[in-house]
Parts: C-alpha cells; sequence; structure tokens
C-alpha cells in the first residue's frame, strides 16, 4: 500500500490533535511554560519545586480554620449589648429593606445572647464564656471584625471564599498558593485537607479544587481514620520493591509518550506517581498521632484513631513540621438554625465549641512554643456569620437560632505578619452591617496572599483566553493589620 495513503488512513482526530505542534498537546505545553504568567515557568519533571515569591514573604505556610456552617459572632466574640437590651423587639425596617435571608421573611424579632461576655488579655478584647481557652490567648490574635460577602447561602459563600468564585471550576486558595510557591518538601503534597464531624463542607472538595490549574496543585484530603490517603497502602500481593520496578516501568512508557507528544501533562504525571511512592512511607508516619507526648494530646484534647478537630489540629502542626505549605482544616456543624438541640444557640453552641476551643488555642501556643508561629499564618472563620434575630422558621420552637448572615461577621489571624491583640473593623449596634473599615472576601485573600510574598495581581493563570487569578477583579490589602 502506498505510504501516504497509509497514513491518511490511521491518522485520526485524535492523532491529529495530540501530534500537531498547533494541537492541544502544543497548546497545553504554552499554557506550562508561556501563557501561565509564572515567573519562573513551571518546570514539568518538578512542579512542586520552590518558587521565588514575588518579593520577601512574612509566611511561608497557612493553616485554614474553616468551621463549616459558620459559628455566630454574636455569641462568641461581636458583643453587642444594645442588641441585649432590644431582645424581643421587632427587627427595623430599615434592616430589612432590599435584603433576602435563607429562612427568614417578613419581620423577625431580634436576638439577644445568653452567654456572658468578658473582656481579656492586655488587649482588652471581648470574648463570651462558650470560648474561654481562645480568650486565654486573644493577645496573639488578630480580629477582623467587618468582614463582609455577597453570598447568604453556604456552598456559594465557601466558593467565592476559597476560590474567589460563587461558581464550580475556579481554583482553590491553597492550589494558588502552591501554584505560586511550591512545595518546602518533597515528601508530602504541598496542599492537605482534613475534614472532621462527619461530613464534607457544602461546596465539597470543590473548597479544595485545582479548577483549571494543572492537576499536581489540587488538594490531597487526608483522613484520620483508616488509610490517611485512599490506595496509598500497596494491594495484597504487591511489595515494595515490586511497586518500585512497577513505577520505573510507567516511567519508561510515560518517557517515550512525553518525547513523542511533547504534552507537559505526561511529565506531571511521573512526578506525581513518585510523589505517591514517597507518600507510601511518609503518610503514616506523619499521621500518627500517638507518636506524640501524653501532655501534647492532652492539650489538644487529641485521641489517637479517633476522628475530631482536635486531631486535625495536631496533625496540621506535624503537618507543616514536614514542610506542607498549605493546610485546609473544614470542621462541620457551624449552622446554627436551631432546628434541634444540636443546632441550638445556647448549649448547642457551648457544647461545639468545647472541642474546637480547646484544639484552637492548643494549636496557636504549641506553633508559638515551637517557633513554627514566627513564619506561619493561622485563619479562623467561617464563610459568613449569624443573624442579630431569631431565624424565621424557629421562631416558636423550643430551640433558638439564627439565620444566614453574609452582611458583618468576623474572623480572626494569628501568626506571622499580623498585629498580635488588634481588633480590626467593627459592625453596627444591633450586628447587621459593618459600621467601620469593610472588609471584603477578595480583601482578606489579598492581604494572605501578600503575606506570603504573593502579588494578587501578578498571580495569574491564562485560561479560554483570559488571565484569571484568586481576588477576580478586586481585592484590595488590609494594610493596617500588617505586623
Amino acid at each position: 500500500m502506498n505510504e501516504q495513503l497509509n497514513q491518511a488512513l490511521h491518522v485520526t482526530r485524535r492523532h491529529f490533535l495530540r501530534t500537531c505542534p498547533i494541537g492541544l498537546g502544543g497548546v497545553a505545553f504554552a499554557l506550562i511554560n508561556g501563557g501561565t504568567k509564572a515567573d519562573p515557568p513551571l518546570d514539568p519533571t518538578n512542579p512542586l519545586a520552590p518558587r521565588p515569591p514575588h518579593y520577601p514573604a512574612k509566611v511561608k505556610r497557612v493553616i485554614y480554620l474553616h468551621l463549616a456552617g459558620s459559628p455566630s459572632q454574636l455569641d462568641m466574640f461581636d458583643y453587642k449589648p444594645i442588641l441585649n437590651q432590644r431582645h424581643g423587639q421587632n427587627v427595623p425596617q430599615e434592616f430589612l429593606q432590599g435584603r433576602r435571608f435563607a429562612f427568614t421573611s417578613g419581620t423577625p424579632k431580634l436576638l439577644g445572647t445568653t452567654h456572658t461576655f468578658t473582656r481579656h488579655g492586655r488587649s482588652g478584647a471581648w470574648a463570651s464564656e462558650v470560648v474561654p481557652q481562645i480568650a486565654s490567648i486573644v493577645d496573639e490574635v488578630c480580629f477582623i471584625k467587618s468582614m463582609f460577602s455577597e453570598q447568604f447561602n453556604h456552598a456559594p459563600a465557601e466558593l467565592l471564599l476559597f476560590t474567589g468564585s460563587p461558581q464550580f471550576g475556579r481554583p482553590s486558595m491553597g492550589s494558588w498558593v502552591t501554584y505560586g510557591l511550591g512545595s518546602e518538601g518533597q515528601n508530602l503534597p504541598a496542599f492537605i485537607v482534613l475534614v472532621s464531624s462527619g461530613s464534607l463542607p457544602s461546596g465539597g472538595n470543590n473548597d479544595w479544587s485545582n479548577g483549571f490549574l494543572p492537576s499536581i496543585f489540587q488538594g490531597v484530603q487526608c483522613r484520620s481514620q483508616g488509610d490517611p490517603v485512599l490506595f496509598v497502602s500497596n494491594p495484597r500481593g504487591m511489595d515494595r520493591d515490586m511497586r518500585r520496578r512497577s513505577l520505573d516501568a510507567l516511567r519508561d512508557l510515560n518517557e517515550i509518550q512525553a518525547g513523542e507528544m511533547g504534552n507537559p501533562e505526561t511529565r506531571t504525571r511521573i512526578a506525581q506517581y513518585e510523589m505517591a511512592f514517597r507518600m507510601q512511607t511518609a503518610v503514616p508516619e506523619v499521621m500518627d498521632i500517638s507518636r506524640e507526648p501524653r501532655h501534647v494530646l492532652e492539650a489538644y484534647g487529641a485521641v489517637p484513631g479517633v476522628p475530631s478537630f482536635n486531631n486535625n489540629c495536631l496533625l496540621a502542626r506535624r503537618l507543616l513540621e514536614q514542610g506542607v505549605r498549605f493546610v485546609q482544616l473544614h470542621d462541620w456543624g457551624w449552622d446554627f438554625h436551631g432546628t434541634n438541640a444540636q443546632e441550638d444557640i445556647r448549649e448547642g453552641l457551648r457544647t461545639k465549641c468545647r472541642g474546637m476551643d480547646r484544639a484552637t488555642a492548643a494549636l496557636i501556643r504549641d506553633l508559638k512554643q515551637r517557633g513554627l508561629l514566627d513564619d506561619t499564618l493561622v485563619v479562623w472563620g467561617g464563610e459568613f456569620g449569624r443573624s442579630p434575630f431569631r431565624e424565621g422558621r424557629t421562631a416558636n420552637s423550643q430551640y433558638v437560632g439564627r439565620d444566614h448572615h453574609p452582611f458583618a461577621f468576623t474572623i480572626f489571624l494569628a501568626g506571622a505578619g499580623v498585629k498580635p491583640g488588634l481588633t480590626y473593623g467593627a459592625s453596627d449596634e444591633l450586628g447587621f452591617d459593618v459600621a467601620e473599615n469593610r472588609v471584603h472576601v477578595h480583601d482578606l485573600q489579598a492581604t494572605i496572599l501578600h503575606l506570603l510574598g504573593l502579588e494578587h495581581t501578578r498571580l495569574t493563570y491564562r485560561f479560554q483566553g483570559r488571565d484569571f487569578r484568586l481576588t477576580d477583579v478586586s481585592g484590595e490589602i488590609i494594610k493596617p493589620l500588617l505586623a
């Protein structure tokens, strides 16, 4: 048969797109090595290699403590004596006009707190009785009491917080950070996620997705019971030596394909296989908290083998010590609508806070004692806050709850680069709106990136013909917070 005819018969559309210099492989190579605006370009053989920040950084690593469902700032840190005085009165109409709430309509009743607030530390920061351990370290903490968001439902609000967009498909904050900086360690993923209280957050694994960034930058979810990472253990009948020989064979095949096709994702795949092999040794060791001294376990309230937020806080510290860049903790169960005893803003909140309060304070103390707080940033908060009125569905219930409230809420930061003992911003006397120093979610994102040495307007990735960034088209660094 004529050779040209033979080629024409066997070259399919898939072959053309794969091998053409201007096809998908070429486009992908251009995106990795030029179109991303990565400076310097990513090394496809080791995309997690450490990369220099845009300018000198205060922070090397981040722990993000996310209380999924959103804790009530009005019962924990944002003291409103006038709200307490007006408890049971109708909400003034000017606060309701033009606004939608998740589960409340009509004219709800103002809801004060039943929890006692006192000032703490040299800073005199307010904290309620439900968080006594965090209250004892307020001088290490920088409160932001003027956060706001446009999203009042959980999943869109979480996506906006972690990916910069309320819609699916964007890379998460941890993915952007590891894309920009790489990893300090080579035996563990740069971005690890831990989940507690038996459920994923409402945004699911989109909260740690790589989106359109290369897959190596996706957050890896670890479990605190059973295999820390699914399939990290060798299957029955395969020992470590056989695994090594299998991976060597796969590497040789992938190298051949990489040489023929020029697709950078092939070399990324090789790097991922090698990382997985190293993880088989590193992950079980770092996830075994039974190696910790008894006094450390007691400080955190951690119990080896029992999944909990307490265990995950301790694991977060251990992961940082092994070079993990970004650790994201999600704890389910902070959606206090008052539909049952667990969601009651009185005793239900008190019960839920016990473990969180103890573990959060222990983590910050532990990081400080080990010198890690000098270059680590801890972020604590929910995707929005809780309303200063009683939730509509449970207005006549024996249980008491609050609705979603994105218009004014509280988070706090601790560690490198932020002023300890500072309270920044404030809500109004009823806790409805921000009264001073408004901080949008994009402002928080820009500030976290800034502390890591990344300029949020420069950290971009070209996708579908435009440059994307975590902060979308807005975001200002919150300079008064910076140490």
